[in-house]
C-alpha cells in the first residue's frame, strides 16, 4: 500500500473515532463558538461603559458639582456618590467601585484664589482594565476642569479669546491612532485573543488525539494500519484536524473582518493564509510535545502550560522588547507570535508579501520540530512502555 492510501485509511479511522467520541467536536467547535460569542459580546460597544467611580464631595460647590456631572456624562464613567471616604473605601473593598475621587473642602475657593487645592483619587489596580480606564477618565476631567477655571481667570484679566487657547495649551497634540482609529477594545482584544484561544484548542486537542492512542493501547492498531509508517499515521490524523481547525479559523476571520468590520488594511485572503500556517505549526508543536513526553496526561499539562504562556509571550499584551532578555528569547517558540507579526504587517499596515514573507518561512519551519522526537513517539506507540495511571 502506498503512502497516500495509508494516510487515507488513517483519516477514515479518525472519522469513526470522532463519531464514537463527540468530545473532539465539543472541544473544538463548541469551545471556539463560546469564546467567539463571549469576546464579541463582552465589548460589543467598542469600549467599556459606565465604569463605577465613587465620589466624595466635601466641597458641594458649583465647581465640584459641575465636575461630578461632567464625569458622569462621559462614556466610561458612572458616578456613585458617598457621604464619607470610609463608605467609599468599603465599596471599593467589596468590588462595587473601581476608583474613589475625594473633592476637598474649599475646592472652589482655593481654585479661584490660585492656592492649588489637592484633589485625591484612589484606583483599584486589581481591576486592571476598569482601573486604568477610570484613571484616564478622572485625569481627563481634572485637566478639563483646571483649563475651564484658567480660562475664566484669563477672561477676567482681559486676555483676548484668540490668545486664551495658546496660553492654556501651548503645544497642540495631533494624535493618529493607526489601525484602530475608534479605540475599539473589541478590535484590539478579539483580533488576537480568538487566535490565541484557537492555538490553545489546537495544541490540547491534537495532543489528546495522539495521546489517547497510548492511553487506550490502540497505537499498535494505528501503526498496523499504516504498515508501521509513523509519518503516514501522524499525517493521516493531521489532515482531518487541519481541515477542521482551518475552517474554524477562517470563519473567525470572516466574522471579525466582514461581519464585525474590524480594521483590516490588507487582504483577507492573506490573513487566511496566515491562519492556515498557524494551524499546521500548532499541530507540529503538539506532535513535538507528545513525542517528548509520551504520556497523555503529562503531555496535556505541558501543552496547557505552553499555550497559556503564549498569551504573554507573543507581544500583543506587552511588547517583547519590554520583557527580560531570558524570557524574550522564548517568544520564538510560539506560532501565535508570528501570526501576530503577520497581522501587524498585513492587517494594520497592508504591506503585502514584501512585509510578511519572513513570518511565513518561520511558520513553515515549525513543521520540522517533530523530527526531533518522531522516533521516540514511534517507539512509545509500539512498546507502550509508559505509566498509564
Amino acid at each position: 500500500m502506498g503512502f497516500w492510501p495509508k494516510t487515507y485509511a488513517v483519516l477514515q479511522r479518525e472519522l469513526r473515532i470522532w463519531v464514537k467520541r463527540p468530545i473532539y467536536l465539543v472541544g473544538t467547535v463548541f469551545v471556539m463558538a463560546f469564546c467567539t460569542i463571549f469576546y464579541l459580546t463582552f465589548l460589543k460597544d467598542g469600549v467599556p461603559a459606565d465604569v463605577p467611580i465613587a465620589v466624595v464631595d466635601n466641597d458641594m460647590s458649583s465647581t465640584s458639582r459641575n465636575f461630578c456631572r461632567q464625569l458622569d456624562a462621559t462614556q466610561l464613567g458612572r458616578v456613585v456618590y458617598f457621604d464619607t471616604f470610609a463608605e467609599a473605601r468599603s465599596a471599593m473593598q467589596n468590588g462595587l467601585v473601581t476608583s474613589i475621587c475625594v473633592i476637598p473642602e474649599g475646592f472652589d475657593r482655593d481654585i479661584l484664589s490660585q492656592r492649588q487645592p489637592t484633589f485625591s483619587f484612589y484606583i483599584n489596580g486589581l481591576y486592571f482594565l476598569g482601573g486604568s480606564l477610570a484613571w484616564k477618565d478622572i485625569l481627563m476631567m481634572i485637566n478639563l476642569t483646571a483649563g475651564a477655571v484658567q480660562r475664566e481667570v484669563l477672561r477676567m484679566k482681559g486676555v483676548s479669546e484668540a490668545m486664551i487657547p495658546g496660553m492654556l495649551r501651548p503645544v497642540d497634540i495631533d494624535v493618529h491612532q493607526i489601525g484602530n482609529a475608534t479605540m475599539n477594545y473589541g478590535a484590539y482584544l478579539a483580533n488576537m485573543m480568538l487566535p490565541a484561544m484557537l492555538q490553545m484548542v489546537i495544541v490540547i486537542v491534537f495532543i489528546y488525539s495522539l495521546g489517547t492512542e497510548l492511553k487506550y493501547g490502540t497505537s499498535r492498531h494505528l501503526l498496523d494500519l499504516t504498515g508501521h509508517d509513523i509519518y503516514a499515521a501522524i499525517i493521516g490524523k493531521m489532515l482531518l484536524y487541519t481541515l477542521l481547525f482551518t475552517i474554524i479559523g477562517w470563519n473567525l476571520q470572516v466574522i471579525l473582518y466582514k461581519w464585525c468590520h474590524f480594521p483590516l488594511a490588507g487582504s483577507l485572503g492573506n490573513m487566511m493564509l496566515a491562519m492556515f500556517l498557524m494551524v499546521i505549526a500548532c499541530e507540529a508543536i503538539a506532535v513535538t510535545i507528545i513525542g517528548l513526553v509520551p504520556v497523555c496526561r503529562f503531555a496535556l499539562s505541558v501543552g496547557a502550560l505552553y499555550t497559556v504562556l503564549g498569551l504573554s509571550l507573543t507581544g500583543f499584551t506587552l511588547p517583547i522588547e519590554a520583557l527580560p532578555a531570558g524570557i524574550r528569547g522564548l517568544s520564538f517558540m510560539y506560532p501565535l507570535r508570528y501570526y501576530y507579526m503577520f497581522y501587524i504587517k498585513e492587517g494594520i499596515f497592508g504591506t503585502g508579501f514584501a512585509g510578511w514573507y519572513p513570518y511565513v518561512i518561520v511558520l513553515l519551519l515549525f513543521l520540522l520540530a517533530p523530527l526531533i522526537c518522531i522516533r521516540r513517539l514511534k517507539h512509545a506507540y509500539i512498546h507502550l512502555d509508559y505509566d498509564r495511571n
